[in-house]
């Protein structure tokens, strides 16, 4: 019998086990030996954990072995990389009689920046630009600069080239403005005469660049959506507060989980999880051939921001067997099929601060997933979560906080940057985690970073667009209740309007203070109804349910795309409809505003004097006039009796109507 073990590093005597085995029949000859093992029962926080077998992946053989084992990983640790080009002396171009027109050109790995092309003609052409690249420690690639010479649209000439490590640049930690620049040669590589069957390289001294360049250690690096995000800790450690919560996840099963594959004619799923939180990936056991796994493995992280979110997904392990192609359950080896890919199942965001602090959470979470037929519910997804609050002082005073670290709103970067640098970030995220052992997987990064969550949807769209239609219908059925007050629909409620109209003229003081009272009861009626489960996937909200299959199939197609000719010209013309609808809205917004701007521009020049002369009236009125005066007659003209109202537009809104705008001007 198996004994358990006191502790996770506490050493078990191991035991000489008897063999044997008669061969041959009852009168054979028995074959004996003897064993030694040590046995025990333990848990999860034992140092063999990651080790164990589940008996059922006992048929596994050869590279499959690895991959149905749990792992943790690590996200490589990423920081920007600033190279400010100041300035090139010397650059000598390789024609003579032209000016140059000269850019510099920045390469660190896959990544490459260019700057813009000085076409003075000068031999010392200045920029001043910044270029930001993603680099991962402990900074394998270098920084290659080239300056370079646009001849034609089509052919550049090589000027120089530096290759610089990056480890010379400094690591800044702060919104310090300075940074020590600095100049470095360039080298220009010739093409010489064939020696020997082999190219010679002539190396010439051409001329020099000015760089200032730095590691910036005071931003997040994004690698993941800003709507998602599970981190916002500077890259810096020194930076780093104090946790304020731990985060414990248990992964426990999955019930009614999808045929992913087929083996031997029967429908089959290997899946695993994979759990996202800050730098920290983990992912369980894969559990063969059941549609009902059990992993009943606990996971936890330190929590730095309650304003973070979880990622858990669920796949489909298509590396166990020898062949290629999601159906054969294969590896990516042998085999003239394309490489396996793990199957998406599904996956649940839980945002740490929709949790109640100490307690424990267990819930099945349904797992949908998007398909080019339409949505498709896979599963659920049984987890225990609870969330330790370490101390509530630090967790309330977070809430005062910026989001991001303070260098991304003292130096900001753009929104085309910043998609740019999440991009990369993402890539060497993947590609690290893809030589791990067993490897993560390109295809589950991608999915648990939300890859693809920028590329047009018009699902997406919809979805987005109902949402904005929800959050103003409170405005709206506000509007519609104030405009039935106004047309006296329900006397008594007007009655009432009335009587709070005077109160509040005559006691402005409680103005302010009823607002907030107001909003307090609400709160405190609400607090009873209040959501006593986290979130889950909304696939009506998504538009998921009512969209139409080739709105699915443009949302899966590739970039760029490789739809036939006629489907890409019907989705153009489509987008084209929709996208001059909207150039409708913003036409019409535009004039509005123009049309406010044009009251005292004196475009309409008898608009204006009308204008101006009724500012000048309503000054003097205003001035000898009391204001609750004002404001009693005001609010009693807004709220009178429909007999002394017209269904013709009121004259403020006729005046309004009839100014101009610089649509007049529009081609």
């Amino acid at each position: 019998m198996a004994q358990g073990r006191g502790g996770p590093d506490s050493p078990l005597a191991p035991q000489w086990y008897r063999l044997e085995q008669r061969r041959g029949g009852d009168a054979g000859y028995k074959v004996r030996g003897e064993l030694m093992l040590a046995v025990w029962i333990g848990t999860q926080a034992d140092e063999a954990f990651p080790e164990a077998w589940h008996s059922d992946a006992a048929t596994v053989r050869g590279e499959g072995v690895a991959s149905v084992r749990s792992k943790a990983y690590v996200s490589p640790k990423l920081w920007y990389l600033r190279v400010n080009v100041i300035e090139a002396q010397d650059v000598q171009p390789q024609s003579r009689g032209r000016a140059p027109e000269v850019f510099v050109k920045a390469q660190v790995g896959n990544q490459i920046l260019k700057t813009s092309v000085v076409p003075a003609a000068t031999l010392n052409p200045r920029w001043n630009e910044d270029l930001l690249f993603v680099v991962a420690e402990p900074f394998e690639e270098q920084l290659v600069m080239t300056v370079e010479d646009r001849v034609s649209p089509r052919k550049d000439d090589l000027l120089g080239r530096v290759q610089l490590p990056l480890t010379l640049f400094e690591k800044r930690l702060d919104h310090r403005p300075f940074v020590q620049s600095r100049w470095f040669d360039l080298e220009k590589f010739g093409i010489g005469g064939a020696i020997e069957g082999e190219t010679r390289r002539e190396l010439r001294f051409a001329s020099r660049v000015h760089v200032r360049a730095c590691l910036e250690g005071a931003y997040h690096v994004m690698d993941e959506s800003t709507m998602y995000i599970s981190d916002t800790r500077p890259t810096a450690r020194q930076l780093w507060k104090p946790p304020v919560g731990v985060l414990e996840v248990g992964i426990l099963s999955a019930i009614g989980l999808q045929p992913m594959k087929k083996l031997e004619g029967r429908g089959s799923t290997d899946a695993y999880c994979v759990a996202k939180y800050g730098q920290k990936w983990v992912r369980t056991r894969t559990m063969i051939g059941t549609f009902s796994p059990t992993w009943n493995e606990q996971y936890t992280w330190e929590v730095f921001d309650p304003s973070t979110v979880i990622t858990i997904g669920v796949f489909d392990n298509c590396h166990l067997g020898g062949g290629n192609g999601n159906n054969g359950g294969g590896g990516a080896g042998g085999g003239g099929g394309p490489p396996a890919r793990d199957a998406r199942i599904g996956k649940i965001r839980i945002r740490l601060s929709t949790l109640e602090t100490d307690r424990v959470y267990t819930h099945a979470y349904p797992l949908i997933l998007l398909t080019p037929s339409g949505v498709k519910k896979m599963g659920e997804l049984r987890l225990a979560v609870r969330f330790t609050c370490l101390s509530m002082m630090n967790m309330v005073h977070l809430y005062t906080q910026p989001l991001l670290p303070k260098m991304h709103y003292l130096h900001p970067f753009t929104v085309t940057q910043l998609d740019a640098l999440r991009y990369q970030a993402m890539g060497i995220v993947a590609a690290r985690l893809g030589r791990a052992e067993p490897p993560l997987r390109r295809e589950v990064v991608e999915y648990m970073l939300d890859v693809e969550s920028h590329m047009w949807s018009m699902r997406r769209s919809k979805a987005n667009f109902f949402r904005a239609v929800s959050l103003f219908s409170g405005a709206a059925a506000a509007a519609r209740w104030f405009a039935d007050v106004c047309h006296w629909k329900n006397v008594a409620t007007t009655a009432l309007v009335h009587v709070l109209l005077l109160i509040l003229i005559c006691y402005p003081e409680l103005i302010l203070p009823t607002v907030f009272l107001y909003m307090f009861m609400i709160g405190l009626w609400n607090y009873r109804r209040r959501p006593r489960h986290p979130p889950h996937m909304d696939t009506k909200m998504s538009w998921a349910e009512a969209v139409h299959p080739d709105e699915l199939d443009e949302e899966f197609d590739t970039f760029p795309t490789s739809r036939q000719q006629d489907v890409v010209y019907m989705r153009y013309d489509r987008l084209r409809s929709v996208a001059g609808r909207i150039q409708t809205v913003v036409g019409d917004m535009a004039t509005q505003g123009e049309r406010l701007q044009s009251l005292l521009s004196w475009r309409d020049p008898r608009a204006s004097c009308l204008f101006v002369f009724f500012c000048l009236i309503a000054a003097v009125v205003l001035y000898v006039t009391p204001f609750r005066v004002v404001a009693l007659v005001a609010g009693l003209f807004l709220l009178r009796h429909p007999r002394f109202r017209t269904k013709l537009p009121a004259v403020p809104s006729n005046f309004f109507r009839r100014l101009p705008s610089r649509a007049d001007s529009m081609l």
